[in-house]
């Protein structure tokens, strides 16, 4: 027997929506407003994965310039009929205040590696979308739905309404077939049908700790709809539990009749309870009790550490500890904000390097140069070897700790007013900004700097090199743990993504300077 250890994608990667085809697992999770939207990954164990391309690989299939912090994909659904991948997922507009525009779209593809379609559009009542294809051949989006009026103000139940895919699209009149249980917060709904009863997997309890799962069933797959009398699993009563936060969950058979969900959950650190690494993907095996309802196999509802998997052992390579940029497609490790990486930079203007070009602040929403990758590890050291050749203190590049806009710490090259070249570190901490340095510290006007930042949980601390071998500390040891969901509550905004290093490039004078990426090297610390 295998076994396998939660969180089984550490990092950001919430929402699992997890697949079998014959005997391949996948997996897609969302990615906000990371560019390569959706992460895909592959497995043949259950255990061991591997990244595949993103299924949204272009501005026309995506669009999230100007999506605000949190926006952007929420939520994808993965599902196979009849030799095709069917890929759903909404791209969030805006979400703040009492309305959310959360359009969805459906796209195909033959090979999970693609090439994937131009996007469907379906509709925009809710997220969460996901779509069953019925034993009649019929097919089914389900989501939740919003409801904006101030009286309410709240999660309106599941509406149910039939795709024609021979017309491409939303057929007939939607219903609503499930309002949830008194924990409220009914979301992510996927549908399942087993002997006779569509079963209906939601969330619960909301994104924080009391999250959660819960079943409901019926005979009819318009309802209506009875709920297990117990959540599938929680543990919003069990705050000793390492994996917190537990929820969002969807269902897997394996050929040999085990059955697993894939589910998000957090791990905090400290008192504070910060989950500075976001929301990850845990797997849990599940069996199907004489009532007919789904159940943990250990019992209770508290998800465990490990889980044992009955299948072949299959590995793959492991990521290189130092990624050099040759040209042709950017690692899927990596991720671009909001935008497809040609917008913002290239692998073959300069062969050998990744090359952003200066464009818009590090706080913008729309025309901003950053390439990062995630953090998954409570202790985690990244160095990159930049070459950037800034003449004005509008002009700077460099090394980036970066949960969203509103909160990130930048360690950075740039030029003085007489155009001597500085490292400065600028730190934005829930909408406020500071900088522990308060001046530059010249660098005798290198053009070459490697700058790395180490992380200890909830503190980092950043250092350069002018000969990629000794380093000096500069700005001193920072507080980290607001690049977290849990931060926000402080600003009055919602936070749902998870902690990235990366490479950004600024301009703000408009003309576009480069600034060339040799290599960038991240490393964990421990064995998490």
């Amino acid at each position: 027997m295998l076994q396998g250890t939660n969180p089984v994608l550490p990092g950001f990667h919430p929402d699992p929506s997890i697949l079998r085809v014959g005997e391949d697992y996948y997996l897609a999770t969302s990615t906000f407003q990371w560019f390569g939207g959706v992460q895909l990954y592959h497995s043949r164990d259950l255990v061991h994965w591997e990244e595949l391309p993103s299924p949204l690989s272009r501005f026309s299939q995506l669009d999230m310039k100007g999506a605000p912090n949190s926006g952007g994909i929420w939520a994808p659904c993965l599902s196979y009929c009849d030799g095709t991948f069917y890929l759903i997922y909404t791209n969030v507009k805006n979400f703040h205040g009492v309305f959310k525009d959360t359009p969805n779209y459906l796209v195909t593809a033959t090979d999970i590696c693609g090439p994937w379609s131009e996007p469907i559009y379906l509709n925009s009542s809710g997220f969460d979308p996901s779509l069953f294809h019925d034993d009649d051949g019929k097919k089914y989006l389900v989501n939740m739905r919003w409801d904006h009026r101030m009286e309410r103000h709240d999660f309106e139940g599941i509406l149910i309404q039939e795709y024609s895919e021979a017309e491409q699209k939303l057929v007939g009149k939607p219903m609503n077939i499930y309002k949830g249980t008194e924990v409220g917060g009914t979301e992510a709904p996927h549908l399942y049908k087993k002997d006779g009863y569509y079963y209906l997997m939601v969330a619960e309890g909301g994104t924080m700790y009391n999250h959660g799962v819960r079943i409901a069933r019926s005979r009819s797959i318009f309802g209506p709809y009875e709920s297990d009398p117990q959540p599938l699993l929680t543990v919003r009563n069990d705050p000793e539990s390492y994996l917190q936060r537990t929820g969002h969950a969807s269902y897997i058979d394996t050929p040999h009749g085990a059955c697993y969900v894939a589910y998000l959950c957090g791990r905090p650190i400290t008192e504070k309870k910060r989950c500075i690494l976001g929301r990850e993907c845990c797997i849990a095996e599940v069996v199907w009790n004489e009532e007919g309802w789904l159940r943990l196999k250990n019992g209770g509802t508290t998800p465990p550490i490990t889980y044992e998997v009955d299948l072949p052992e299959v590995c793959y390579p492991a990521l290189p500890e130092t990624d050099t940029f040759a040209p042709g497609v950017l690692p899927p490790h990596f991720k671009t904000l909001r935008l497809p990486l040609d917008w913002m930079g290239s692998l073959t203007d300069r062969p050998g390097f990744l090359r952003l070009y200066g464009h818009e602040a590090i706080t913008s929403w729309n025309n901003q140069s950053l390439v990062a990758r995630r953090l998954d590890a409570h202790r985690a050291e990244a160095t990159v070897k930049l070459e950037f050749h800034p003449e004005d203190f509008q002009q700077m590049a460099g090394l980036t700790v970066f949960y969203d806009t509103y909160n990130f710490f930048y360690l950075y090259l740039s030029a003085d007013e007489n155009g001597n070249r500085e490292l400065r570190i600028l730190v934005r901490d829930n909408l406020k900004f500071y900088d522990p340095l308060m001046h530059g510290v010249p660098v005798d006007g290198a053009s070459v700097v490697w700058l790395r930042v180490k992380i200890e949980e909830l503190t980092l601390c950043f250092s350069y090199s002018l000969d990629g071998e000794s380093f000096t500390e500069i700005g001193g040891s920072l507080d980290c743990s607001d690049l977290s969901d849990e931060a926000y509550g402080a600003i009055g905004h919602e936070g749902h993504t998870g902690t990235f290093i990366g490479m950004a490039c600024q301009d703000l004078t408009g003309r576009e300077l480069c600034a060339d990426f040799e290599s960038f090297t991240y490393r964990r610390l421990n064995n998490e």
